[in-house]
């Protein structure tokens, strides 16, 4: 919720598509998601979310976009910006996100694109085959259950 707040602050998004998402405390999922199911997880589409509320066919039959180019060495120029850099960038500053898994190309683009400042948050960011139409965040175990 605080990441869906600040995506319009840092980016030109309107907010945050969520994909699969974990159960509250976990569990299988329909979908056989296992990394989805110890309750921490989420994935966030690199599409950005329309400036309206989509309705629940544009829902259910939206596919997300592939930032990866054809040859898998770089995103796609085509459809890859800076936003993407900035709400990525704000979800690794989440104190509570553990890690992010990215495509390899959109790893080297984020390392590429991320500036002289504070390169920090990229710890956090890790390749991760499959992962290039959205991004993967794993939320910190709360204190008290590790």
């Amino acid at each position: 919720e605080r990441l869906a707040y600040k995506v319009p602050k840092v980016s030109g998004w309107s907010g945050l598509l969520v994909g699969d998402i974990s159960q509250a405390r976990g569990g299988p999922m329909l979908t056989g998601h296992t990394s989805h199911q110890v309750g921490l997880d989420a994935d966030i589409w690199l599409t950005p979310m329309p400036k309206r509320e989509l309705t629940r066919l544009e829902r259910e039959e939206m596919s997300a976009t592939d930032m990866v180019a054809p040859d898998r060495l770089d995103v796609d120029p085509k459809v890859w910006t800076r936003n993407h850099v900035a709400v990525i960038k704000a979800a690794a500053q989440e104190t509570d996100v553990e890690r992010i898994f990215v495509n390899a190309a959109i790893k080297k683009a984020l390392c590429r694109d991320a500036g002289n400042g504070d390169r920090s948050w990229l710890s956090k960011v890790r390749p991760m085959y499959g992962h290039n139409y959205h991004f993967h965040i794993r939320i910190r175990c709360p204190d008290g259950l590790r």
